[in-house]
């Protein structure tokens, strides 16, 4: 008998054949681009004030590649000022090849945001460059907030070709920063300088220019760089091509150096600032970083006419001073500044000092204030002195309290201390009070009773409005 057969089939699967590489890329670049849309749609950029929150704050800051966020408080006095001018240029800079949007939060309702960035005082601005923040200290006015800002949009070196290309660079760029203008120079050399210090000042390279431009900006040799400071006044140094020593014109002594860009950097860090600074709450902040002593000078009044003569023999030491800063405030204008390094109604008026930009500073023995007459020899005798040790050291004084309370941040630390001193006095009345109404009943002994008894009796017996018979 034949044994049946058992037959086993057995199917190759099917497999589903993946879809085609440009599809899934199709897929892709379409969430993509829906993605961007999205973005683009909630953060558009269109002159208008953006309003931002917790929920979309980090958000913004991803997507936009530059953004000025105002941290406001609707009751701010200072903050309200503000405002109109943020809008009239938000269009504005919205418009630039390069934009730059502008933003606001509520601080004051957004305490976590604004504490997570640092904010202590109304208003504050920031500006952050790809997700990077920076304290923003310059002009709040439109036009030249406007004018300030386009500084960190520019290219890091603007290549002239022309003795018009010239002009129109030194017409454009704002009068806020220095402008550092390399003849001749190597651009490798001056590009990796810019690169570096690109939001402090405005560098260029002219590659072409006539004989006039070399006496407008008055050249003896190129290659030579060239700074116009915000004033627009005129300094340089030249560049020797044989062997790359340099020297400074206006200093009048030849220095040698291994390297070009050392004396180039250097040249530059200490023309960031002007020749004499305004000393205010804002300036100040600008000297944080400042490695330099500063040549402090006291007036009764920077408006006066005596301090502006004055103002020009400073610039005057300033040019033949680089390492040092000079800086000068009036007593009117900021007294209790002046009391710290004991400058007051009493004191002798200018007085100069050199501060080291910390806790000490020094007077020049013989020479603690400027005379009317020839202050210049006098300035000069000051810096002499100075240098060759003839100074006494002294310590700045601690911060006055009342100092302290004028400046916003004082205000908003003193409200903070208001407040939690009055707390702790609340709970301590309510804690009095709690231990009072939770007082035990007091056990007095028999006789004590007895007594108590027996004096209600009396006091019942002739009570007052009770007459015996």
């Amino acid at each position: 008998m034949e044994k049946s057969r058992k037959w086993c089939f057995w199917r190759k699967p099917k497999i589903k054949a993946a879809p085609p590489m440009p599809i899934i890329l199709l897929l892709l670049l379409c969430i993509f681009e829906t993605g961007i849309s999205s973005t683009a749609d909630q953060f558009k950029i269109d002159g208008k004030v953006l309003e931002l929150d917790e929920s979309n704050f980090d958000l913004a800051i991803s997507s936009l590649d530059y953004i000025l966020v105002d941290f406001y408080a609707p009751w701010c006095r200072h903050c309200k000022l503000l405002s109109p001018q943020l809008d009239e240029a938000a269009p504005v800079l919205a418009g630039l090849k390069q934009p730059i949007v502008i933003a606001k939060v509520n601080a004051d309702k957004f305490t976590r945001l604004a504490s997570k960035h640092d904010v202590d005082a109304y208003p504050t601005l920031k500006l952050f460059m790809h997700g990077v923040s920076m304290e923003y200290y310059g002009p709040r006015k439109a036009d030249s907030l406007v004018q300030y800002l386009k500084k960190f949009v520019s290219t890091d070196v603007s290549i002239l070709i022309s003795d018009s290309a010239i002009s129109d660079f030194v017409e454009e760029a704002s009068t806020f920063f220095p402008i550092f203008i390399g003849f001749g120079l190597n651009e490798t050399v001056l590009s990796n300088l810019a690169v570096k210090y690109k939001k402090r000042a405005w560098f260029s390279v002219a590659k072409d220019f006539s004989d006039e431009a070399k006496v407008l900006y008055d050249m003896e040799k190129v290659p030579a760089l060239i700074l116009l400071e915000p004033g627009r006044q005129l300094d340089r140094i030249t560049v020797t091509r044989a062997n790359s020593d340099i020297y400074g014109v206006k200093c009048g002594n030849r220095r040698n150096f291994n390297h070009a860009g050392e004396f180039l950097e250097d040249f530059i860090k200490q023309n960031f600032l002007p020749p004499v600074v305004p000393l205010n709450h804002e300036t100040l902040k600008l000297l944080k970083d400042e490695k330099r002593k500063i040549v402090l000078t006291i007036t009764a009044d920077e408006n006066e006419d005596q301090t502006q003569n004055l103002i020009k023999l400073l610039k005057a030491a300033a040019s033949t001073n680089r390492d040092l800063v000079f800086g000068y405030f009036g007593l009117k204008q900021w007294e209790d500044f002046a009391d710290k390094f004991e400058a007051n109604e009493k004191t002798k008026l200018p007085k100069i000092i050199v501060w080291d930009g910390d806790e000490d500073y020094f007077s020049v023995i013989g020479i603690e204030s400027l005379d009317n007459e020839d202050q210049g020899s006098q300035i000069s005798q000051f810096l002499e002195g100075y240098r060759q040790g003839r100074t006494e050291k002294k310590t700045v004084k601690a911060p006055l309290f009342m100092g302290f309370f004028n400046s916003v941040v004082g205000i908003v630390a003193f409200f903070i201390i208001f407040i939690v001193v009055a707390m702790m006095i609340l709970m301590v009345v309510l804690l009095i009070i709690i231990s009072k109404d939770n007082e035990p009943v007091r056990v007095g002994s028999r006789e004590e009773v007895d007594r108590a008894d027996n004096s209600e009796a009396e006091s019942s017996q002739h009570g007052p409005g009770k007459k015996e018979d």
